[in-house]
């Protein structure tokens, strides 16, 4: 998964936005909760439906029909407009965005400033989102009953690695009022980070059962993987992905982004844990929802990176490791033939390579390779301090698995890394 283009991709940022809480009625006190600019009663009507429907996460072509009708009702209505930005497939969303942020100009002060600080949040590079921190934080402020905001606040806050922020911001929505599945399974991603592993699961069941039928809850699915994998169960945490496989198929979400990201996780799995000829269908399976798909041709070819990548991977554990370095060659010439865009990829390159030299075992080379990868993931960590583990130098690998027991990255690197690190500091 690459770290969080496995957030999903660039797509993952219109879910964020998209992910508000429910149509807020107007507050007794000034200024507490933001005033929708339209005086269309359907158009309201809508938006809470819209909004109810993300909280249970209900997803695909009827989210677009929805809002198609919450904009027909009021085509003036900026955050109408917004809602169906964010709930369009790729390009299409960026020209409602961009309508939305002109509409604002003359929308509520609240309207006005979430819908900027949005922009912010989902432009392309997504080092951005994190400046939306303050704006948001601010708006938090100045309106204090407006439950939208923290819910947008603690997804922002958890993607930065921020849980205890996150947690404190998913609390005073619940607070707010009302309560949703969603929010609450965004907390029991906060207690799996607390080793607190079955009172996750059992909360991810609970969210679960009380979805209506047709949910598509990617946190509910990934939870219970990633609980599962801290305690070492793989075929649980498979099978939760594979139901996640399947709703989003028949959700029709496809239509927003391709399943590759879910196949590329459960590959991901399979590998760690031994099952190579299973990883590398995986790979392959989830690539074959790429170029039929809609994403942009850049993203493709990203996508195909990420094969290669896998592949790579998969032959290295397979033995086969002059092949994976072969291979591996031409991710590298893709990554130098790219230019100065090509630069943010280095650190999954020097991943790659580490990975395979580790294989291939030569370990100073690997310590090498793995000491430009990526040092806020943990998984990369682990294998770093693998590598110093072979070449004797025990304290650097204590360092290592440190922190990758310290990190705060609640994801599948994570899951995968722990228990290891966890094991090897006693």
């Amino acid at each position: 998964m690459m770290r969080r283009v496995l957030t999903i991709g660039l797509a993952a940022l219109a879910a964020i936005s998209a992910s508000a809480g429910f149509a807020a009625a107007k507050d007794a006190k000034a200024g507490a909760r933001f005033e929708w600019t339209t005086k269309s009663a359907e158009a309201k009507q809508r938006l809470a439906e819209l909004q109810q429907r993300i909280e249970n996460f209900q997803f695909g072509s009827a989210n677009v029909e929805l809002a198609q009708k919450l904009v027909a009702a009021d085509p003036q209505f900026a955050m109408g407009v917004y809602y169906l930005s964010a709930v369009t497939p790729q390009p299409e969303n960026d020209k409602h965005l961009a309508r939305a942020v002109e509409l604002s100009k003359g929308a509520s002060d609240g309207e006005r400033r979430f819908i900027e600080a949005m922009k912010v949040a989902r432009a392309n590079q997504g080092a951005q989102v994190k400046d939306a921190i303050p704006l948001l934080e601010k708006l938090g402020s100045d309106y204090p009953r407006e439950r939208l905001v923290q819910v947008i606040l603690g997804q922002i806050y958890q993607g930065q690695n921020d849980p205890d922020k996150a947690r404190v911001a998913f609390e005073r929505a619940n607070e707010i009022g009302p309560a949703s599945p969603r929010v609450k399974a965004f907390l029991a991603n906060d207690d799996l980070l607390k080793g607190q592993y079955a009172k996750a699961r059992a909360t991810f069941m609970e969210v679960e059962q009380s979805l209506p039928k047709g949910a598509v809850p990617f946190a509910v699915r990934y939870g219970l993987a990633f609980a599962y994998l801290y305690e070492g169960h793989v075929d649980p945490a498979l099978d939760a992905l594979k139901t996640y496989l399947a709703e989003y198929e028949d959700s029709g979400s496809t239509q927003g982004f391709p399943e590759v990201f879910i196949w590329n996780s459960i590959a991901r799995i399979n590998l760690e844990n031994g099952r190579l000829d299973a990883a590398m269908q995986a790979y392959e399976n989830g690539y074959k929802s790429v170029p039929g798909s809609n994403l942009p041709d850049d993203q493709k070819q990203l996508w195909r990176g990420r094969l290669t990548h896998g592949r790579c991977r998969t032959l290295a554990k397979m033995g086969k490791t002059e092949e994976a370095w072969s291979e591996a060659q031409k991710l590298k010439k893709m990554i130098d033939d790219a230019g100065e865009p090509g630069k943010q990829y280095l650190p999954a390159w020097h991943y790659l390579a580490g990975y395979l030299k580790l294989e291939a075992g030569d370990y100073p080379a690997a310590v090498a390779e793995l000491k430009q990868a990526n040092p806020d993931d943990p998984f990369h960590q682990l294998l770093l301090a693998r590598a110093y583990e072979k070449t004797g130098e025990r304290d650097e690998a204590r360092k290592a698995y440190t922190r990758v027991v310290e990190s705060r990255s609640n994801g599948l690197e994570r899951a995968l890394a722990y228990p290891e690190a966890k094991r090897k500091l006693g």
